[in-house]
């Protein structure tokens, strides 16, 4: 006769399973609901342990039990996950704590989900002039899809256990104290200025009309978030081959007004650091850079006494001795998660820094504006909740609902993070893949420098390159378009260096700036720069018929 079964009950199975000893019947982990006809999933096990245990194993004991006792631990592995008939379960054991049992279903999911990304997600063949060759992308695979299923089992939709894990991990790279997770790169950007402006900061609190050094050739979100704060912009010229800050005019474009400097390392060359802290240290000035393009990028100081007070470690990391990450040089650094970016976590960004009082306050514009530096879901951490007087408030004012900034709410869900910190394991490897995929494309294409500026890294510096930009010689017999059409017919992929020059774009009409000198190059890049893709993605073979399309236009 039938038995009824619950999810987690331990049954012996009466069918002898056979192996290389002979047969007898083993104890069964019920992991499904009866279907239609009364069978159910479940998990055999064997008392043998001597072969270790694995990802999609679990041992189980009598201590694991809510009820009922086990002769000894039993082995599970989800891999052998069957339909059983409980017609044939003989005796009930006992049932599993929800604990332990949460642990072995999340594995037969995650089990389930190798199965699925090896029977549907198999990569494609190459097809040169069929297949397209994007400029970026995400390689994600097993690890970020369970890890995503995982974190929804949580049912924890804000920040979490994974968002705590990925902002340690990321920390730890960089060699810095504080990693924040914030919904993009554009809104780490708008933390960055805005933290720069709390009054918390005193006298070197940024306000309205104070002047912010920074560059037009980029993307537009390192520059908006000087506006959107009163800022006011001030642009540098950039130099070509290496597409950053010209370090010669610097310090130029300095005026009594002058209270930072915000740029970014351009498609993941690290900008001249040596230069830029000079004119920081001279002037005291706050430093942002932006690293969105350039996770894993670094630099190597030539003037130790520009370090800061608070150094970061070095990073062995790099080819360049003496080097530490770029982002941690400054007083704050920024970082993009969106797909084509050096990790992905879909949508999502960070805020990173050395300093503990931006720290705090990176948090409390990201969170609402608020005092209150409580994790999601947990109460006075300060252990003072009810016992502050700030603003006009009431004495005693609950610290939860007190707000010290004019704030936002820019955090991430947890499955985002989650999908992060499968990415974090990755990193290293996807570094080194630009790297080698930005030779392979210098390599190909030497042999066209008489059309073309190729790009150079900035001295001191080890980037891991986010695209490989190509700037077509005044001299050439073709123009831009022309070219970037055939490649497009080609099915490869280019992109412009994002705005070109931003003072041209239409939104900036209107809009309160100061140039220093003039934008000679940062105009050149407007009409004569592209780039190419170098993204893990990207193998010798994809490369190569990205330049032989290049060769073959050109003869």
């Amino acid at each position: 006769m039938p038995v009824d079964t619950q999810i987690g009950e331990v049954w012996i199975y009466k069918v002898p399973f056979v192996d290389s000893k002979g047969a007898k019947p083993r104890p069964v982990v019920i992991t499904s609901t009866p279907n239609h006809e009364g069978d159910v999933m479940g998990v055999p096990g064997t008392s043998k342990l001597d072969q270790g245990c694995n990802a999609y194993q679990q041992v189980i004991s009598s201590s694991d039990l809510l009820d009922g006792k086990l002769v000894c631990p039993i082995l599970f592995s989800v891999s052998k996950q069957m339909v059983f008939s409980p017609r044939f379960f003989a005796a009930k054991v006992g049932r599993i704590g929800r604990e332990s049992l949460d642990a072995l279903l999340r594995k037969v999911l995650a089990f389930q989900v190798e199965n699925f990304d090896k029977g549907v997600r198999s990569p494609k063949k190459f097809i040169p002039g069929k297949s397209h060759v994007p400029v970026s992308g995400k390689v994600i695979g097993v690890p970020e899809i369970q890890n995503m299923v995982d974190a929804s089992l949580d049912a924890w939709l804000t920040t979490g256990r994974f968002n705590d894990a990925f902002e340690k991990r990321l920390a730890e790279f960089l060699g810095i104290r504080y990693a924040l997770t914030t919904n993009s790169g554009s809104s780490a950007n708008l933390l960055a200025v805005s933290a720069l402006t709390s009054p918390k900061l005193g006298k070197r609190a940024l306000k309205p009309g104070d002047e912010v050094i920074t560059v037009a050739a980029g993307f537009p979100t390192t520059v908006n978030p000087i506006i959107q704060n009163g800022l006011i912009p001030v642009f540098v010229d950039v130099d070509i081959p290496t597409y950053n800050i010209d370090p010669e005019k610097i310090e130029a474009a300095v005026t009594e007004k002058t209270r930072a400097i915000m740029i970014a390392h351009t498609l993941g060359n690290p900008f001249n650091l040596d230069a830029v802290l000079a004119v920081v240290k001279k002037h005291d000035l706050w430093l942002i850079e932006d690293c969105c393009d350039a996770l894993g990028s670094t630099y190597a100081l030539q003037d130790p006494s520009l370090l800061p007070a608070k150094a970061t470690r070095k990073t062995s990391q790099s080819s360049v001795p003496g080097s530490r990450h770029v982002g941690t040089f400054g007083h704050i650094g920024t970082l993009s998660f969106y797909p084509a970016h050096h990790i992905t976590m879909g949508e999502g960004g960070a805020v990173f820094t050395k300093d503990s009082r931006l720290k705090v306050i990176l948090e409390s514009f990201r969170d609402w504006g608020r005092d209150c530096y409580c994790d999601p879901g947990k109460d006075n951490t300060c252990k003072k909740r009810f016992d502050w007087q700030l603003g006009s408030l009431p004495k005693g004012y609950d610290h939860k609902y007190t707000y010290s900034h004019l704030g936002y709410n820019l955090k991430i869900s947890d499955i985002q993070a989650a999908v992060g910190l499968a990415q974090m394991d990755r990193l290293e490897g996807f570094i080194e893949a630009r790297k080698k995929n930005f030779i392979h494309i210098k390599g190909a294409l030497s042999s066209l420098e008489e059309f073309f500026i190729l790009p150079e890294a900035t001295p001191n510096s080890d980037p891991a390159w986010f695209g490989f930009p190509i700037t077509i010689r005044e001299d050439a017999p073709f123009c831009r378009v022309d070219l970037l059409r055939y490649m497009s017919d080609k099915k490869i992929g280019t992109r412009l260096l994002f705005a070109g020059n931003l003072i041209r774009q239409p939104y900036f009409e209107g809009i309160n700036y100061r140039i220093e000198g003039e934008l000679n190059n940062t105009d050149r890049i407007m009409n004569q720069t592209f780039w190419v893709g170098t993204y893990p993605g990207l193998n010798g073979e994809i490369l190569d018929y990205t330049s032989e399309c290049i060769k073959s236009f050109l003869s």
